[in-house]
């Protein structure tokens, strides 16, 4: 606490306001040298931002005399950064070119050095603006899949987190505004991100272990979501969203406002969503897919709908916020309430052969069936503290700080009744405190604590209460030789991880090939009861250390080459090591590294093995062209990891704990429901095997990923643009093998054409088969997505409003992501047609 008071101390000290010169004023054109209007013109490291007008002119008043650096961003340009020396009479009449680029150049508010995704020694990809919007999905996993690099773990669309090149989990840390979201997304796929994409002004995409000022676990990068809810500025802006879609007769709404008068500001945003079950091309299951279509040849049925039942979805949030703004930056805070209601598929115990809709199910039924289903209630009470200040100190330059809460809950529901609760309570610290220039050299340090108490409670609670601390320094630095940016880092942390009840049960499972039906005795008690053989603490303390070395070199006007070589640890999760027990979002049975398979007796017991850091070895060389009609991103990465912590299908199968012997279930088969890790036959669905989960376990190997991302963007004309891209991630082990649910090889295109008042879009995108698997999994077929939207601008009272046409899946493509746990039961959406109206004020 006291050293807190002294940090505080000396930022209280340095508020006051330095010596202040008259203005600045100057000219931005486009490389014709005709005036750009709506370009975007800062002030680095202060709140002060403007807009050229329409004869491309901006002014700043009231701004400190010495070195100012400028950045200055425009649509279908590349970036100028400039240094200006500011005396106290101020400057007039500068004039500043900016360069084409077909490749839009955003402008990255993860790191505390100046970034942008055109100029970074690692990939970067930022979704904004229209992007975002045409983009955006009730999860974001879903919201951020088309860009290069990224997929999703579909989720049957009611949650889904990102996979970045073949990662996800707790190796992609999911952040907002530089704070960890602090949910239990990455226990397991069925766990919702407590984010919400409509009311954010960008999302930013690190790839790799560039993580330096977020923390050593994120070794597959980091995903920051942007908001305004501290608010940086006083002047009254807003946006308005209403939206609805067919396949899922999805409603949504939101807002978001910014004003304020003098040194104050306030924010306020809102948002509310709600979904049925969505509609498939297809019947949902795979295993009664092909008798399905026999069916419907035989008796000529083409009318019938399919849905993947209990994909239901409702949500609102809201979030009160408010800056004091100074000459040298600003201090706010923010409260957000998150409120998320979601089916969870593939659970349902009532009647089984509801996968198709028709005109005569009534509410009552729908609701009545429903009742049976495993839903997911997530509630989120978020605070964070955000402050950023300037200095004119012989050492400080700027200090960025950012303090949370989060208090988090997830019960998933069962028969109408809490089943089980996930609950996680974070608290988090996170200074960095950037030096003036010393020899050139720019840079600073990052100090992060972070406290995560996290428990589940309830019949299906398979991970132990435990408290997660983390401590960590990390130091940035970087520096211009010439034409050459070079960027050193490294970071060390103290990790600790706590859990008082861990418990051993004594696990029946069984393999069900012959030999095993006929000797094990199926009559199991599926009561609630369960033998614990042990009850034990665990205590461990991990030191994770990160080094990485980077450049950009820009060796011709326009063209740069990137080169980013780094080492990073991660101390793995809790429910990595922790768990035992049946998880009901993932229909297994999860079995943590801390445990071992014994392979002679099927029994499982304590690992002899040490567990240890997981260490990566990354090296990612990227070589871009950032100016002229035509622009390109090709990015080469290549990772080992060692120590790799991973789930493998152990062919075994255990009971569930759920008592299956009363007539409400009679006919029902859990193992129905294939599990996108094993390939079932018909004799796996017999009744005798019910109520039964596969059995996970995590163990560790060494592992390699390697792949390439490229995008080509070519401006034919001022308003026609085409784009191409493509992604690959090869995942395998060392001695051999493949990991599962690794992304299939993807490319597509995009035709793009705007004007003033319309902007049109078609994206083509083709997703190979996957053939490459783990043992017991099963591959899936190629299939191509088209979508394609319009929006019109409509000028009403000064105000810009928007009215626009979406369709997803024109083509009602059958479409089974091989990294989502559900691909079996739950394909993608079939086709969707999103009428909606946004506005800007």
């Amino acid at each position: 606490m006291r050293k807190l008071s002294k940090v505080a101390s000396l930022v209280l000290a340095t508020l006051s306001s330095c010596t202040l010169a008259q203005s600045l004023e100057g000219l931005v054109l486009d490389a014709n040298g005709n005036p750009l209007a709506n370009a975007n013109v800062e002030i680095h490291g202060s709140n002060q931002s403007t807009v050229t007008d329409s004869a491309g002119r901006f002014l700043f008043e009231n701004l400190k005399a010495g070195n100012t650096e400028i950045h200055i961003r425009a649509a279908g340009h590349a970036h100028l950064h400039q240094d200006v020396n500011l005396t106290d009479a101020g400057l007039s009449n500068l004039k500043f070119a900016l360069s084409r680029s077909p490749i839009e150049v955003i402008d990255i508010v993860s790191t505390p050095l100046h970034m942008s995704s055109m100029e970074s020694s690692i990939p970067i990809s930022v979704l904004s603006g229209e992007a975002l919007r045409r983009q955006q999905s009730a999860t974001l996993g879903d919201s951020l899949e088309k860009l290069t690099g990224v997929h999703t773990n579909f989720h049957a669309k009611v949650s889904s987190t990102p996979i970045i090149r073949g990662l996800s989990g707790p190796r992609v840390l999911i952040a907002q505004n530089g704070l960890d979201v602090s949910d239990v997304s990455r226990v397991g796929p069925d766990h919702a991100v407590a984010s919400e994409a409509s009311t954010a002004t960008q999302i930013e995409v690190l790839r790799g272990p560039a993580t330096l000022f977020y923390g050593s676990g994120a070794i597959g990068g980091v995903v920051n979501i942007v908001d305004t809810r501290v608010p940086q500025s006083n002047e009254t802006k807003g946006e308005w969203l209403l939206e609805t879609s067919s396949v899922d007769e999805q409603q949504l709404a939101s807002f978001n406002i910014t004003t304020g008068l003098d040194k104050f500001a306030v924010y306020a945003d809102g948002f509310y969503r709600k979904s049925d079950d969505y509609e498939v091309p297809v019947m949902a299951e795979l295993d009664v897919h092909d008798h399905e279509h026999e069916s419907e040849d035989e008796h000529g049925s083409e009318n019938k709908d399919f849905f993947v039942e209990n994909s239901v979805e409702e949500s609102y949030g809201f979030t009160l916020g408010g800056s004091y703004l100074l000459n040298n930056g600003f201090i706010g805070a923010s409260v957000e309430q998150f409120n998320r209601e979601y089916g969870i598929p593939g659970h349902s115990h009532g009647d089984e052969e509801g996968h198709d809709h028709d005109d005569e199910h009534s509410d009552d039924e729908h609701s009545e069936e429903h009742s049976e289903e495993v839903f997911a209630d997530m509630q989120q009470t978020r605070a964070q503290i955000l402050g950023e200040f300037t200095f004119e100190h012989p050492i400080i330059k700027e200090i960025n700080l950012r303090a949370g809460y989060t208090d988090y809950e997830h019960a998933e529901i069962e028969h109408g009744s809490v089943g089980t609760v996930f609950a996680n309570e974070t608290y988090e610290f996170r200074l960095d405190a950037l030096h003036q220039t010393f020899k050139d050299w720019r840079g600073g340090l990052s100090f992060r604590y972070k406290k995560s108490d996290v428990e589940a409670q309830g019949s299906e609670a398979f991970t132990p209460p435990s408290s997660t601390e983390m401590l960590g320094v990390a130091l940035l630095e970087e520096r211009h030789f010439g034409d050459i940016l070079l960027q050193l880092g490294a970071r060390i942390e103290r990790v600790t991880m706590k859990a008082n009840d861990v418990m051993l049960p004594m696990l029946d499972a069984d393999s069900h090939d012959e030999e095993s039906d006929d000797d094990h005795d199926h009559e199991h008690d599926h009561g609630d009861e369960q033998e614990i053989t042990r009850v034990f603490s665990a205590d461990h303390e991990f030191t994770p250390v990160t080094l990485s070395v980077g450049g950009v070199w820009d060796f011709a006007k326009g063209y740069n080459l990137g080169l980013s070589v780094s080492r990073s640890e991660r101390a793995p999760s809790a429910s990595e090591l922790l768990s035992f027990g049946p998880h009901i979002g993932t229909r297994t049975y999860e079995v943590g590294a801390l445990f071992a398979l014994s392979e002679e007796t099927s029994e499982i017991g304590l690992t002899d093995s040490v567990i240890d850091l997981e260490t990566a070895s990354n090296i990612d060389l990227t070589l871009r062209k950032t100016e002229g009609d035509i622009g390109f991103i090709l990015n080469l990465f290549y990772n080992s990891v060692d120590n790799y912590y991973y789930q493998i299908d152990t062919g075994l199968f255990a009971d569930d704990g759920h008592d299956h012997g009363s007539d409400e279930h009679d006919g029902h088969d859990h193992s129905s429901h294939d599990h996108d890790d094993h390939d079932h036959d018909s004799d796996s669905q017999d009744d005798e095997h019910a109520g039964e989960l596969l059995v996970f376990l995590f163990k560790t190997d060494d592992v390699i990923l390697h792949g390439f991302e490229a995008q080509v963007a070519w401006q034919a004309s001022s308003h026609f643009k085409a784009s191409l891209f493509t992604d690959y991630v090869r995942a395998r082990l060392k001695d051999g093998g493949d990991l599962p649910r690794t992304p299939p090889l993807r490319f597509g295109t995009q035709f793009s054409y705007q004007n003033e008042s319309i902007s049109a879009h078609l994206d083509i995108t083709r997703y190979q088969s996957q053939d490459r698997i783990a043992e017991f999994e099963t591959q899936t077929d190629a299939y191509t997505l088209v979508d394609a939207s319009i929006a019109y601008d409509l000028p009403i009272l000064n105000n810009s409003v928007t009215a626009y046409l979406k369709g997803n899946n024109l083509t009602d493509t059958e479409a089974r992501v091989h990294t989502s746990f559900l691909k079996d039961i739950a394909p993608r959406p079939g086709r969707n047609i999103s009428v909606g109206i946004r506005g800007y004020f």
